[in-house]
């Protein structure tokens, strides 16, 4: 089983259509068809979107979106239009906000990867590929490889996995011009990332983006190079071989699975709530992924 611990009832605000409740965001539409994303502090962890929140992670995640944004504004537009919390929103949405673009969604995640680890790892060790790909042999979890790769998945509802699928399968359902547009891109954004992340002590080793289409512009969509969507890893610690520390939900991950937790990952019942040592440690991994990355601190 999966999905939400305990779904929330989304918040009413005059003028706003409710369309969808995610695993972090709710999304809105307004009166002139413009989308409302909300980031919530809500965290989510194989499969489950648990019932304790981490404090001010949806605000992180939000402005670390904007910073990225604005450095990749030249390879690919992004669909905000402002960070204006709507008349009549609750005050708790400023910081978290962005007014966005409508856009046609490619239904694709697009997935970059410059390392192996994940489910690039456990494919890679069953067949020596990764969506199809070949990669040499002898590569271990957490190693870099020869050139950044394009492995995209189709996006999954909550509670689901999405599904590494090959570049000709994106081809065939989006069209040979979609498909490299999209190759194309994340690959350049990926690129990008990874110097800035580099220049910073931090390894990018995948990340994944969401794109639609402005008219006939492609256009980057949803959250951006976050420790949601991404893995950084910190580089004077990276030794393949194993996992890597990561800034990201690790801490969360690593109690679930743990005795302490006393929970079956396998069984029916949902995660239970999480300590508040273990909410502390992961609320500091995202600060400190921001604080990295953007050389600001985080008020």
């Amino acid at each position: 089983m999966s999905g939400f611990v305990e779904k929330p009832e989304p918040v009413q605000v005059p003028g706003l259509t409710h369309l969808h409740t995610g695993k972090v965001r709710d999304l809105y539409q307004n009166a002139d068809g413009d989308l409302i994303m909300v980031a919530s502090d809500r965290t989510s962890a194989y499969d489950w979107v648990l019932p304790t929140e981490i404090p001010d992670k949806g605000r992180i995640l939000t402005q670390l979106s904007l910073w990225w944004f604005d450095q990749l504004a030249d390879l690919a537009p992004s669909h905000v239009l402002s960070t204006d919390v709507p008349d009549g929103a609750p005050a708790d949405w400023a910081g978290r906000t962005m007014v966005c673009t409508s856009l046609a969604m490619v239904p694709v995640e697009c997935v970059a990867r410059g390392y192996l680890t994940g489910s690039g790892l456990a494919e890679y060790e069953k067949t020596r590929t990764v969506c199809g790909l070949a990669l040499p042999e002898g590569l271990v979890n957490g190693s870099e490889l020869p050139a950044p790769i394009f492995t995209p998945a189709t996006k999954a509802a909550v509670g689901e996995h999405d599904e590494n699928v090959s570049y000709e399968e994106i081809a065939r359902q989006a069209g040979s011009e979609v498909a490299a547009q999209l190759r194309q891109t994340t690959l350049a954004i990926y690129s990008r990332a990874r110097d800035i992340a580099r220049e910073r002590g931090l390894i990018l080793a995948d990340t994944k983006f969401e794109f639609g289409f402005n008219g006939d512009r492609l256009t980057l969509a949803d959250e951006v190079l976050t420790p949601d969507s991404s893995r950084f890893w910190p580089a004077d610690q990276w030794q393949p071989g194993h996992t890597q520390p990561s800034f990201d939900k690790q801490f969360v991950r690593d109690w679930l699975t743990s005795p302490a937790a006393g929970w079956d990952r396998t069984g029916e019942q949902p995660p239970p709530a999480l300590p508040k040592d273990i909410v502390e440690l992961t609320s500091a991994k995202y600060i400190e992924a921001y604080e990295r990355l953007t050389g600001l601190a985080w008020a």
